[in-house]
């Protein structure tokens, strides 16, 4: 089940999306922008405050509400969140940090920012294609100092177990939760989860992220290196008593701007009604799928704790998947990956060379997405399904 805040807390929006006009063709992803967010951002212009202004702070707000938290720090990106997160966790040279492969590199990427060793970790299984703890347990060693979790899909990984696993050595349990916004129990569980809102999530304010964390300290320490370090933003100096500031630690510029908050105020309005749809629409791919190709296999359990922002499949063994996504091309209809795995790619092949990870190698190489997101209606459902199995059937 979904987990959201009430609708006393937020305004929540009941009507559902406009559906899709053109039938033509079905992406696999597609954001829900409209007239509100065209009003908001002409608010924002109107206004003549364009960066970390009350919009920000309204947004965070609105976010913490939504998660069950008391507070959220706005970004410019999920990876600057999680970039963010590791720095100021004093994690660097000489450190290890568990992390899967498959995932966006950003992931990855992030624990090289700040100087760190990323130690790849295979999945579970098919089924459950989420970071392995027994994996995990075989790749830890003296210098092991975290470990991100990847919410692959929207689907939570066992929190509680994997909170064992950090507490029993020491470990920093960070989460990477860039498809699980809106989900309360995110966050609760590591010290620190960053989210992201990038276009084809399952809200967006085109580019930006946020971070949870439970430790004051930590989110001070964040705030700060949001902005340079300083003491103080351009807007609390303009309300203030005077333009003095500090600056009293390195930081970057990882700061949210006024437009970016504007749009996703407007998004967060219908968070809850669009996780629901995906929900649903998700739900019956399952039925569909097991009714007209039950050789393709839906990773997770039906009662599994889920934003539901992607929808993957695994297709047979013996189907060439570049013909099924062509076939499904030549119908009007896009699919995509997710994801090649990260450790075979040029770049990590170098930097992280030997590494093998044969049940997340065998995932990504069997790994279809299908459309999901709020403006289809079951038709277009029907309409994949039913092309997806006519493509499996014909090799």
């Amino acid at each position: 089940m979904l987990a959201a805040a009430p609708a006393t807390k937020v305004d929540i929006v009941e009507t559902p999306p406009t559906p899709l006009t053109d039938v033509s063709f079905i992406p696999v992803a597609d954001p829900v922008l409209g007239s509100d967010e065209k009003a908001a951002l002409c608010e924002v212009i109107d206004s003549g405050w364009i960066t970390m202004g009350e919009r920000v702070q309204r947004f965070e707000e609105d976010l913490a509400k939504i998660h069950g938290v008391d507070e959220t720090i706005a970004v410019n990106s999920c990876t600057a969140g999680l970039h963010l997160i590791l720095h100021a966790l004093g994690i660097g040279p000489g450190d290890e940090v568990l992390v899967p492969s498959l995932t966006f590199v950003a992931t990855i990427n992030c624990v090289l920012y700040v100087g760190a060793k990323p130690v790849l970790v295979d999945i579970d299984s098919l089924d459950n294609p989420l970071m392995s703890l027994e994996d995990a347990a075989s790749k830890c060693t003296e210098r092991t100092k975290a470990i991100v979790l990847v919410h692959y899909a929207g689907y939570l990984a066992d929190l509680p177990a994997w909170k064992e696993f950090a507490d029993k050595r020491g470990l920093l349990l960070i989460e990477d939760a860039a498809h699980a916004t809106g989900l309360k129990d995110v966050g609760t569980y590591g010290v620190a989860a960053a989210l992201s809102f990038y276009g084809n999530k399952n809200m967006t304010t085109a580019e930006g992220g946020a971070i949870i964390a439970s430790d004051p300290d930590l989110r001070d320490r964040m705030r700060k290196m949001r902005g340079h370090g300083l003491t103080s933003g351009t807007f609390q100096r303009h309300n203030g008593s005077g333009p003095g500031y500090d600056m009293v630690m390195l930081g970057f510029n990882f700061r949210m701007d006024e437009l970016r908050a504007a749009i996703g105020i407007v998004q967060l309005k219908n968070l809850e009604a669009w996780n629901l749809k995906r929900r649903q629409l998700t739900q019956l791919y399952r039925s569909l799928l097991e009714k007209h190709v039950p050789e393709v296999l839906v990773p997770f359990s039906t009662n599994s704790m889920s934003s539901y922002h992607i929808m993957p499949v695994i297709l047979p063994s013996n189907v060439d998947r570049s013909r099924v996504i062509k076939s499904l091309r030549d119908v009007g209809i896009q699919t995509t990956i997710h994801y090649p795995p990260a450790h075979l790619f040029s770049y990590y092949r170098e930097q992280l060379p030997s590494v093998t990870l044969p049940k997340t190698e065998d995932y990504s190489e069997r790994e279809l997405t299908l459309p999901l997101f709020p403006r289809l209606d079951d038709s277009h459902v029907e309409r994949v399904a039913e092309a997806l199995a006519k493509s499996v059937r014909c090799q």
